[in-house]
């Protein structure tokens, strides 16, 4: 099946007179004038001037559509498809410059009115019976609205693919964040940014939302990015602490659970979504009917958690003079060297409020720390240390 017969359903340029095909050739260029007028003045979106792109795409689209009307009632069966082409390309390029299918689809109707006015005339002008005008109004009709049908394909043709690159923009604009940079360079997110219609923000959160599945944000998803990450979805909020996007996040996931990295700066998305993932991982249990939980009070023991394996072999150094006493008083002295760091003065009394034990217990606990570290304990540096130690022991005791 042609194209043609595909568009044209009914064809009643066949019932025409080939002699008013001669009128309207012979006059194109003032029929071309009168629809481009007509058209300017009723629709807004083409009162450019003709010597602009806009004005010399609508005067030879304009051309194209009388001449093809001649060449129907001239040779009714002719191939089309030249003229269908190019009214498809038509859409694609409204699309492409910002205007709608309602400005286009006005401006068929004003060059149909137009076009049907002048050819009535070119009836009587020829005196041919005057039920031909009614044929000639049905041919005008079926013309323009095949026509304007091809320029809308061409317009939503143009508009799913523009939809599906910004997809694949901001899919990779996602990735691109999440991931961890190499070396000292951070390539520019700019140009990339710009083709995902994302304006980058002054900072961004990265949100885990665990078991996913169909998730989205009402009314927001095209202020976020997501990807997925095994049965997880990942979320990248803009500005999350002045947007207000968090909190519509937190209502979309009521149910589910959710994880909140700190806020950062659009290059370092990757340590948010870094934090949050962490955060996941060091519970061993999640609630089962939902929470949203935020990490920012948490960094502290996430920078632990990441260099627990440096932090075991620093407790080794620091705290392995424990390994060689019984259990039970090891676990003693350690609780004892934990609230001594911790403490203001490292007093007994201090140190035994802290434990909820009797200050003389306290007294006696701490000469036994000096004995064991001697003047090591005045050290700021074994101080720092021994307290990274306890606290990476104590994380590793709560997650494992």
């Amino acid at each position: 099946m042609t194209a043609q017969a595909e568009t044209f359903t009914r064809q009643p340029w066949h019932e025409l007179p080939p002699v008013l095909a001669a009128l309207i050739r012979s006059r194109t260029e003032h029929i071309v004038a009168d629809m481009t007028r007509a058209i300017r003045d009723e629709v807004p979106a083409y009162r450019r001037p003709l010597d602009s792109a806009v004005g010399r795409d609508l005067t030879e689209s304009i051309r194209r559509a009388v001449l093809q009307f001649v060449e129907l009632i001239e040779h009714p069966d002719s191939a089309q498809d030249h003229h269908l082409d190019h009214f498809r390309h038509l859409g694609r390029v409204e699309f492409l410059n910002g205007r709608t299918t309602d400005a286009l689809q006005a401006a068929f109707r004003v060059g149909a009115r137009v076009g049907s006015r002048r050819y009535a005339e070119f009836v009587q002008e020829a005196t041919l019976p005057p039920a031909t005008v009614l044929t000639l109004h049905e041919a005008v009709l079926v013309h323009i609205n095949a026509l304007s049908n091809e320029s809308v394909k061409g317009f939503l043709a143009a508009q799913l693919r523009s939809e599906g690159e910004v997809k694949r923009a901001r899919r990779a604009l996602a990735e691109r964040l999440l991931e961890p940079p190499r070396g000292q360079e951070r390539a520019a997110l700019g140009p990339l940014a710009e083709r995902a219609r994302w304006a980058l923000p002054g900072a961004v959160a990265s949100v885990i939302v665990r078991s996913a599945g169909r998730f989205s944000v009402p009314g927001a998803d095209g202020e976020l990015l997501s990807i997925g990450r095994g049965s997880d979805l990942v979320l990248i909020v803009p500005e999350p602490e002045t947007s207000g996007l968090i909190d519509r996040v937190r209502e979309a996931a009521r149910g589910r659970v959710a994880v909140v990295g700190p806020a950062v700066p659009p290059h370092e998305t990757w340590l948010s979504l870094q934090c949050a993932r962490l955060a996941v991982d060091r519970r061993a249990e999640l609630p089962t009917d939902g929470a949203f939980l935020r990490v920012d009070d948490e960094l502290s023991e996430l920078y632990l958690l990441r260099g627990a394996p440096i932090g075991q072999l620093l407790g080794r150094r620091v705290l392995g003079v424990f390994a060689d006493l019984p259990r039970g008083r090891a676990t003693r002295l350690a609780e004892t060297l934990d609230a001594l760091l911790m403490s203001w003065g490292r007093t007994a009394p201090e140190v035994a409020q802290a434990l909820g034990i009797h200050p003389q217990t306290a007294r006696k606990r701490l000469r036994q720390l000096e004995e064991v570290f001697g003047d090591r304990l005045g050290d700021p540096r074994f101080r720092f240390e021994a307290l990274l130690a306890l606290r990476t022991h104590a994380l590793r005791a709560d997650t494992g």
